[in-house]
């Protein structure tokens, strides 16, 4: 499978070129980066030092060499990319946060002609966290007050990250509500006593963090933490390639993780 890769001048870039190079049934065809960028016509795997024999490039027609992007890029790039894709038929694995709703109607109608995976967070073990949080969320669902703690690396632009607002959503859902109308994003202030059924979310930017989420069950007289730490991007990027993998086969229609791993 020809595999593309969207900002592939940066760290999580820089990591699916290597995890695509060593999976056996993939093949880097193309490398993509954002214009001006001074890796352009560089060797894409120059940082391994390697020559892959593909260089970087702000090209969008060169995804007719490829089967299936990667993207974990902006919001605004990665709409531009799925116009590319749609032109070109390429399949899409997207690990883009912070999408609006008229970005995700986007995706969804370009799914009705390409395959796309489009989840929050591609790391098998956050997905498996997913799991774990629903089955918590049915059995404490009562008596228990929800926080949904997240910290990232300071250039992370959007709050609170999307793997948290999933996390959230996936309580709300084994809650039988909608989050939106129990989610508490701020506190500023003399807030008064907690309102019961809330689920609360606190945010940390800062340094190199790749990525860490606690969701706390809080009961009278004890606590339940369940929690995700990412030490590196491997675990995002052996997600998505699977997710390339698992598109393989589809010639279209909207995907997420949970299907990719048969949850």
């Amino acid at each position: 499978m020809r595999i593309a890769i969207a900002g592939a001048g940066g760290r999580m870039g820089r990591m699916l070129i290597e995890t695509v190079l060593n999976t056996p049934g993939l093949e880097l065809a193309v490398a993509l980066d954002r214009k001006g960028s001074s890796d352009i016509g560089t060797d894409a795997a120059g940082f391994l030092g390697r020559d892959s024999g593909v260089r970087i490039t702000d090209d969008l027609d060169a995804l007719a060499a490829a089967d299936c992007l990667i993207d974990f890029t902006r919001p605004e790039g990665t709409l531009t990319h799925l116009d590319a894709c749609l032109r070109h038929n390429v399949k899409m694995v997207i690990g883009t946060t912070g999408i609006d709703e008229a970005g995700r109607a986007a995706i969804e109608r370009a799914s009705q002609k390409i395959a796309i995976v489009f989840a929050p967070n591609m790391s098998i073990g956050v997905n498996a966290t997913l799991k774990l949080l629903d089955l918590a969320a049915r059995i404490l669902n009562s008596g228990y007050d929800v926080e949904v703690f997240e910290a990232h690396h300071r250039n992370k632009v959007d709050a609170p990250s999307g793997t948290a607002l999933k996390m959230g959503e996936t309580v709300a859902k084994a809650w039988g509500v909608d989050l939106a109308d129990v989610a508490t994003l701020s506190r500023e202030g003399e807030t008064g006593p907690r309102e019961t059924g809330t689920i609360g979310f606190s945010v940390v930017r800062g340094g190199d963090i790749v990525g860490e989420h606690t969701v706390y069950f809080c009961g009278a007289g004890e606590r339940i933490e369940i929690t995700h730490r990412s030490s590196s991007r491997l675990g995002y990027a052996q997600g998505s390639v699977r997710a390339a993998a698992f598109l393989g086969g589809k010639a279209n229609g909207l995907f997420d993780m949970p299907a990719v791993l048969g949850l």
